[in-house]
C-alpha cells in the first residue's frame, strides 16, 4: 500500500489554567462536522472535537481515500456527520492510542489545505481536497512515511534468564514519547519527564540495586504498546514498570499513585487515565495461536491467578518504601484500572503515576531532582525488598 504524508500536525492545548484542557480522550463533535462537495468538484471537510490533539493527513490508494489519523479519539455519533462528496466513510481504532477516520474518494484527490484552529480551547479541522490527475495522484501516494511515524526498530535486548538464575530484571517503560507527548503543561511535557527519570532511575538501579534494567525507550521517540510489551518479553522480564505523571480534572489528582490491572476501575478517575492512556485491549504473552476463545481465557485467567498475588505484593513493597521516604502519596496509593500496558499475564506489572501535571505541587516535585532522586531510592528500596520476599515465597536464590 504506497502512502504519502501530506502534513503532520502535532497541537496540544497548554493545560496550565483551564480544568477543562485537563479531559481525557478528544470527543468527535458531530452536530458541528460536516464532509460536503462544492463548485469545480472540491470537497471539503470540517471535523470538531471537543479538544486538540495531534494529528496527521494521508492519501491511500487502491481504491483512493483519504485518512486522518488522530491521537485518541472517541468517534462516538460519526454517523449523524452529514455528507457529500465522498463514497464511504468510517472510524475506528488504528493502533494503539491512536484512531483513524477514512472517507472513500469517488476519484483522485490531492489535498489543497489543511489546518486545526484551536484558538477556542476546541479544536476545528479544516481540510480541503482538489480533483487530480491519476499521474498526480499515484506520484503523490508514493511517497515514503516520514522519519518519527514508523515503528521504531527493536533495540539490542539482553538475552533472557530464567526466573531465579540470575540479577532481577526490570524492565522500565517511560510513557509517551515522539509524536505522543502525553500530558503537558507550561511548556513541560510528560514525556519528557517520564523519560528523565527513568534514566536516573536506571542509574540508581544498576549502581546500587545490581539490577538488570532495560529500558523500552532511551530517547524521545514513539514505541507502541505492543512494543513495549514485546521488549518486556524478549529480555524475560522479571517485573515491568510503566513511568507516568498526567493530567486530570476529575477527581483528586495530587501525590503518587500505584496502578495494578482490573476489570473494573478503582474510581472514575481510574477509569479516565485508562482510557486516556489506552483504549487496545492487548493480551501478551500466553501463546493462544491453537486455542479457540474460551481455552484461550482460561489459560490467561490461570496466568493471572498466579501472578496477581506477586504484583499486590510489588505493590505494597512499593507503597511502604515511598511513604517511609516520607514521599507525597495519592490518599489512595493504591488503584486498580484496565491499562493495557499491564495486561501481560505473567509478568508482574505496574502503572506508576509519579505525580499529575494538573498538580502545582506534583509539578514541582518532577521538576527538582533531589525529590527525583529520593523517589528513585525509595523505588529502589521497594524492589529490593519485594525480590527477596518474592523469592523466599518461590524457593528461589536470587543475587
Amino acid at each position: 500500500m504506497r502512502v504519502l504524508i501530506l502534513a503532520i500536525a502535532m497541537i496540544w492545548a497548554g493545560l496550565a489554567t483551564m480544568a477543562q484542557d485537563l479531559s481525557a480522550l478528544a470527543r468527535l463533535v458531530p452536530e458541528q462536522s460536516e464532509i460536503s462537495s462544492y463548485a469545480g468538484g472540491g470537497i471539503t471537510l470540517e471535523l470538531a472535537l471537543s479538544q486538540p490533539v495531534p494529528w496527521r493527513v494521508r492519501l491511500l490508494d487502491q481504491p483512493p481515500r483519504l485518512v486522518l489519523d488522530f491521537r485518541e479519539v472517541d468517534w462516538q455519533g460519526i454517523d449523524r456527520v452529514a455528507r457529500s462528496g465522498v463514497t464511504d466513510l468510517r472510524a475506528g481504532s488504528f493502533r494503539p492510542g491512536w484512531s483513524r477516520l477514512v472517507a472513500q474518494l469517488p476519484g483522485p484527490f490531492v489535498v489543497q489545505r489543511a489546518g486545526m484552529d484551536t484558538s477556542d480551547g476546541a479544536a476545528r479541522l479544516s481540510l480541503a481536497l482538489i480533483p487530480a490527475s491519476a499521474e498526480t495522484f499515484a506520484e503523490k501516494a508514493a511517497a515514503p512515511e516520514p522519519p518519527g511515524w514508523a515503528l521504531p526498530k527493536p533495540a539490542d535486548l539482553p538475552r533472557p534468564v530464567a526466573r531465579g538464575a540470575g540479577p532481577l530484571v526490570v524492565v522500565l517503560d517511560p510513557g509517551h514519547g515522539g509524536i505522543d507527548p502525553g500530558a503537558e503543561r507550561d511548556s513541560v511535557t510528560e514525556a519528557d519527564l517520564m523519560l528523565t527519570f527513568a534514566r536516573e532511575f536506571k542509574e540508581v538501579l544498576v549502581r546500587d540495586g545490581g539490577f538488570l534494567v532495560v529500558m523500552t525507550r532511551e530517547e524521545d521517540v514513539f514505541v507502541p504498546l505492543e512494543t513495549r510489551i514485546s521488549i518486556a518479553r524478549a529480555v524475560g522480564a522479571h517485573v515491568f514498570l510503566s513511568l507516568h505523571a498526567d493530567a486530570l480534572a476529575e477527581g483528586e489528582a495530587v501525590g503518587a499513585t500505584l496502578y495494578t490491572l482490573s476489570d473494573e476501575a478503582s474510581d472514575q478517575a481510574a477509569k479516565t487515565l485508562a482510557e486516556r492512556h489506552d483504549r487496545a485491549d492487548l493480551l501478551a504473552g500466553v501463546d493462544l495461536t491453537d486455542q479457540d476463545d474460551l481455552v484461550a481465557q482460561v489459560l490467561m485467567d490461570m496466568a493471572r491467578t498466579e501472578t496477581a498475588p506477586r504484583i499486590d505484593r510489588l505493590a505494597g513493597a512499593l507503597e511502604g518504601a515511598i511513604k517511609g521516604a516520607d514521599l507525597k502519596m495519592h490518599r489512595r496509593p493504591h488503584q486498580t484500572a484496565g491499562f493495557s500496558v499491564l495486561k501481560s499475564p505473567d509478568i508482574p506489572s505496574l502503572l506508576i503515576e509519579l505525580g499529575f501535571l494538573s498538580s502545582d505541587r506534583d509539578l514541582a516535585r518532577l521538576q527538582d531532582p533531589d525529590w527525583r532522586a529520593r523517589m528513585a531510592a525509595a523505588l529502589r528500596d521497594g524492589l529490593k525488598d519485594w525480590a527477596a520476599q518474592d523469592a523466599a515465597l518461590s524457593g528461589l536464590n536470587r543475587h
